[in-house]
């Protein structure tokens, strides 16, 4: 994979939606700071982060995290964890998982090395006819 010249990070990406304010960003992106990890192998410009609550600190609140990559579907992950905090996590470890995924519905199925070992170099037989040919010509 090669490298991206402005990698997405947390800090960077994250917008507070409803439920939050500006003053709650700088400790929600220390909590998602783990994803900037998986989030490097995107543009910072193309990536894009929400996160939202609904009822904040109430028995049914409900956490949305969404995520825009550019040239892949949205990622939409929720929890109804009633701690605030574990809610985050929640939606933090679910959209990992989800990119996880995403990435490995994109790759081959066969990494690198076991492509280039499973194709028969130039020097090696083919199993075409054209290697037959000059036996069947002398015969006739």
């Amino acid at each position: 994979m090669s490298a991206v010249a402005n990698p997405a990070t947390v800090a960077e990406c994250l917008r507070v939606g409803a439920g939050f304010s500006q003053g709650d960003r700088n400790w929600i992106a220390e909590q998602f700071a783990t994803l900037d990890a998986r989030l490097a192998s995107f543009h910072a410009d193309a990536t894009e982060l929400e996160v939202s609550v609904k009822d904040r600190e109430a028995r049914g609140q409900k956490v949305t995290l969404e995520c825009w990559i550019a040239g892949r579907q949205k990622i939409v992950t929720t929890s109804s964890e009633e701690d605030l905090h574990a809610a985050l996590n929640d939606v933090r470890d679910d959209l990992r998982r989800r990119l996880n995924d995403a990435k490995t519905r994109q790759e081959p199925r066969h990494n690198k090395h076991l492509r280039e070992e499973g194709q028969p170099g130039p020097d090696a037989p083919s199993n075409d006819d054209s290697a037959e040919a000059p036996a069947e010509s002398g015969v006739a």
